[in-house]
C-alpha cells in the first residue's frame, strides 16, 4: 500500500496509527479465570493451583469451602465465603484450588475473577458485567483490610453482600480472605470503655465491625499448625522431588520465618530444591 503524498493526509494517516484500539470484549464463557482491573477484565487462559490434596492440616476448611463451591457450580444455593485467620494456612491457595477441582468437572460451569483491593469501588461495573452471562462466578478478593478510619469501604461490601442497589449479581458468590474475622483493624480502646472518650459506645463499635463479618454466610477460621502438623506439610511438598532433610533443618526454617505453616513449609521446599540443583513449578 502506497503512502499518501499530500502532507495533511500524510498527518492524519500517522495519527490514526497512533490512536490505541480499543481492546477486543472480554470472553466471559471461554477461559477458567480473569482479573479484574478496575478499568476491565484481563483473560487467563491457564490457571495454576495447587491440588486439593497438597493442602494438608485444613481437611475441615477444606470440605467446607469446596462443597460451598461445588453446590454454587451446579446452580444450587450457595454461600458467600470469608476466610479469616493465620497468615500462611493456605486461606487464598483453598480457594483457587477448589475452583481448580470443581472446574475439572464441568470447565464452562464456573470461572474465578480475582479482584485487587484498590479496584473495589469498580464492583458494580464488574456485577453489571457479569449479570448477562450464562455462567458461574467465584469473586476472589484476597487479604482484605481495611483502615480504621476507613467506613465507606465496608458498608459497600455489606450493601453488595446484603441485597442493597447495587448487589453482586446472582451468578456471583465473594470469597474473600482476610487475616482478621472483622476485616476492620481492632483496637484496644474498643474492648475497654475507659480508653474511649469519643461519642460512640465501644460496645457498638465493635458491633459495627463484626457486622461486615457477619454478612458472610460461610465464615471460615485457619488456625496456626503444629509441629507435627508443619513437618507434615514439609513432606508432602518435598518427597516428591527425592531430596532429603531432617526435621531439625525444616523446624529451623520455620522458627527463622516466624511461623509453622504451609507458606512457610512451601518456601522451606524451594530453598533446599534450589540448593539440591532442581526446578519446580511456581
Amino acid at each position: 500500500m502506497s503512502e499518501p503524498r499530500d502532507p495533511l493526509e500524510r498527518i492524519a494517516v500517522a495519527l490514526e496509527r497512533l490512536v490505541q484500539r480499543p481492546p477486543p470484549p472480554v470472553d466471559w464463557r471461554a477461559h477458567p479465570a480473569y482479573i479484574w482491573e478496575g478499568a476491565g477484565a484481563r483473560e487467563l487462559h491457564v490457571f495454576q493451583a495447587l491440588g486439593l490434596n497438597q493442602l494438608r492440616a485444613i481437611d475441615t476448611q477444606k470440605k467446607r469451602v469446596h462443597d460451598n463451591i461445588g453446590r454454587f457450580a451446579r446452580r444450587q444455593a450457595a454461600h458467600d465465603m470469608l476466610l479469616w485467620g493465620a497468615r500462611g494456612m493456605g486461606k487464598s491457595a483453598l480457594v483457587r484450588a477448589c475452583v481448580k477441582d470443581v472446574q475439572s468437572e464441568d470447565p464452562r460451569a464456573l470461572a474465578l475473577v480475582q479482584v485487587a483491593a484498590h479496584t473495589l469501588d469498580s464492583l458494580p461495573e464488574l456485577f453489571e458485567a457479569l449479570s448477562g452471562v450464562s455462567r458461574q462466578f467465584v469473586i476472589f478478593i484476597d487479604d482484605l483490610g481495611f483502615a480504621e478510619d476507613d467506613m465507606a469501604g465496608p458498608r459497600k461490601l455489606r450493601s453488595w453482600l446484603e441485597g442493597g442497589v447495587e448487589a453482586r449479581a446472582d451468578n456471583c458468590r465473594l470469597a474473600v480472605t482476610s487475616n482478621r474475622r472483622a476485616i476492620l483493624t481492632r483496637q484496644a480502646k474498643e474492648q475497654d470503655p475507659g480508653l474511649d472518650n469519643g461519642p460512640l459506645n465501644p460496645r457498638d463499635a465493635v458491633d459495627d465491625k463484626l457486622a461486615l463479618a457477619d454478612r458472610f454466610g460461610l465464615a471460615v477460621g485457619f488456625h496456626p499448625c503444629g509441629r507435627d502438623e508443619y513437618l507434615d506439610i514439609v513432606r508432602t511438598y518435598v518427597e516428591p522431588l527425592g531430596i532429603s532433610f531432617t526435621d531439625e533443618e525444616a523446624l529451623a526454617w520455620a522458627v527463622e520465618r516466624g511461623q509453622r505453616s504451609g507458606r512457610a513449609a512451601w518456601q522451606f521446599m524451594v530453598e533446599i530444591a534450589g540448593k539440591a540443583g532442581k526446578a519446580i513449578a511456581s
